[in-house]
């Protein structure tokens, strides 16, 4: 089955050496990440955490760019069926291919030229997250903070699913807007309930964005409401165009990469200069989820202390409070950027340690030699922590980093004794809750623990 489409909203034009670097006979990997990231976006609300089942279902899909005298289009070679409808690309999905076209073509185009033009600015990443963001318009100048960061598990059950979607509904009431990792779960339900409350209020330009990168894409497709997708190049990127762009932010349970999550919104609130800045964090749940929130605030303040336990509020049960929190958090947060001058749509006064910032390989060796101890300052432990769950996640549901642990072992993590027992604490709840992976019944851990 050949299937050809063209570009109705963006990516019209190329250069004819933007369009050499996609061709399957191009040196580097490009072409190849192409067509992961299109196949996961032609699998858009699927679920699934097993990108290798995904490759292999579907291992004789192609893509080819072609360059045409009107612009370009693409060439799909046996596309899933389950993309289309009576024949024809369900439109959201077409939508998703150019906009995975736009990100890759202009990180990998960019990068270079960007490093060499922001050479000597107060932070070359920062500014390379805009450009990204802004080719990516994701931009919308003139309108009031409303965007709700929303964090949680893709491996949910149904009753904080159905949690996600009554916070999305209270927030779509008060105006507000989703961002999220873009998979399902708690990614997919703030979306589906926002979408609602944003109809009781006849709400006709809502925008539900999902950022994502090229490693994870794979692993969670994106959900079906997602009517922004963005691919950063990175999973530090992601976290820092999270934080960006956000106005307040709410986590749900998840499992490793949540905490991750986590660990970084609390390297960046617990920065003393970052004392003037109102960043809104609510740690929700059902009253199911009660346990969960305890057993995490308990690491919280066993590995990080209490000054970390106090930058979040744990709300259980009670959608209209979380939302309240939220909306109440974005007018603080646009008296404060009027104050400071800054940006409505890109956080530009926040201060993000270097370190947060720099891209951590999950390796064998480098999980290794994470430092878990406390004899450090506190920003290179949560540094530390967000590295290890990090990895956990890579040896969970990422091609390469499940690869290593399959030929290698398990990651070993070193650290004090009260750090690595409140790790293992929490770890051991997460399993018993399902919250590892979608599929399968038992969990092997990708992680040894030594204290």
């Amino acid at each position: 089955m050949i299937t050809y489409i063209h570009p109705e909203k963006s990516m019209s034009q190329l250069s004819q050496s933007e369009v050499a670097l996609l061709e399957k006979t191009a040196d580097g990997h490009l072409y190849e990440l192409f067509r992961k990231c299109a196949l996961a976006v032609l699998n858009s609300g699927v679920v699934t955490d097993d990108p290798s089942a995904l490759f292999e279902k579907y291992h004789d899909f192609g893509i080819d760019v072609i360059s045409k005298e009107r612009g370009i289009k693409l060439k799909l070679y046996n596309p899933p069926e389950t993309s289309f409808i009576n024949g024809h690309l369900i439109k959201v999905i077409e939508e998703h291919l150019f906009s995975v076209l736009r990100d890759i073509v202009y990180t990998e185009s960019q990068s270079k030229i960007l490093n060499q033009q922001l050479i000597g600015s107060q932070n070359v990443i920062t500014n390379q997250i805009f450009h990204i963001l802004r080719n990516a318009r994701a931009f919308i100048s003139g309108v009031e903070p409303n965007m709700v960061v929303c964090w949680g598990g893709h491996s949910i059950p149904e009753k904080e699913y159905s949690y996600t979607k009554k916070i999305g509904y209270a927030l779509g009431l008060r105006k507000m807007n989703i961002c999220t990792g873009c998979g399902p779960g708690a990614m997919e339900g703030p979306m589906h309930g926002a979408a609602i409350g944003h109809n009781m209020q006849r709400i006709t330009n809502s925008r539900f964005l999902g950022l994502t990168e090229p490693s994870i894409i794979s692993s969670e497709p994106p959900n079906s409401m997602v009517t922004e997708l963005i691919i950063m190049p990175d999973i530090e990127k992601r976290l820092e165009a999270f934080l960006r762009l956000g106005h307040c932010f709410v986590i749900f349970p998840g499992g490793p990469g949540t905490i991750e999550e986590l660990m970084f919104i609390l390297g960046i609130k617990t920065d003393k200069e970052n004392n003037d800045q109102p960043i809104p964090l609510v740690l929700t749940g059902p009253k199911s989820s009660e346990k969960y929130f305890e057993e995490l605030d308990k690491f919280i303040r066993k590995a990080l202390g209490d000054e970390a336990a106090r930058q979040y509020d744990i709300v259980i049960d009670n959608p209209d409070k979380v939302a309240d929190i939220c909306s109440d958090g974005a007018e603080q947060v646009m008296e404060k950027r009027i104050n400071l001058g800054d940006s409505f749509y890109f956080n530009w006064k926040m201060k993000i340690n270097p370190v947060l910032q720099q891209h951590f390989p999950a390796t064998h060796e480098s999980m290794r030699n994470l430092n878990l101890t406390k004899n450090q300052p506190l920003s290179d432990l949560i540094t530390n922590l967000r590295n290890a769950f990090s990895g956990i996640v890579a040896g969970n549901v990422k091609p390469e980093g499940m690869a290593m642990v399959q030929k290698y072992g398990p990651y070993e993590l070193h650290g004090d004794k009260e750090i690595i027992q409140s790790i293992d604490k929490l770890l051991e709840e997460m399993v018993n809750q399902g919250r590892m992976k979608l599929s399968q019944e038992e969990y092997t851990p990708c992680y040894k623990l030594i204290d």
